[in-house]
């Protein structure tokens, strides 16, 4: 776990979210700066920095998340209409909190491209 990582003392319960799932490897709660009337964010609870930095041996950990991104859309009700996962990398790719996380977004017809 990272000291000063934001996500890292989310996962460990010591800055509280709005939690929506949780399990032993990932926990996804509501994003605070909402870009669409759903937006979760789903981050593994064990400290990866970013895609770059997530190791072959963790593909199981990947695959997992994704699965759950999905679990997430379709408990909050947007998995029919349909959502889009985003996974930002790095400060050009507008990753602003250094732990691997994915926005789930929802809830109204999203634009290409996105910015």
């Amino acid at each position: 776990m990272g000291e000063d990582c934001l996500f890292c003392r989310i996962a460990s319960k010591e800055i509280p979210s709005n939690v929506v799932y949780e399990d032993e490897q990932v926990l996804a709660f509501l994003d605070l700066n909402p870009q669409a009337p759903t937006h979760v964010l789903v981050i593994p609870k064990r400290h990866v920095a970013n895609l770059l930095d997530a190791a072959p041996t963790q593909q199981d950990l990947l695959g997992y998340l994704m699965l759950k991104c999905a679990e997430v859309a379709r408990q909050l009700g947007i998995g029919e209409g349909g959502f889009r996962v985003v996974a930002n990398c790095g400060p050009d790719g507008g990753q602003t909190v250094g732990h691997l996380h994915f926005h789930v977004l929802g809830g109204r017809a999203l634009t290409w491209p996105p910015g």
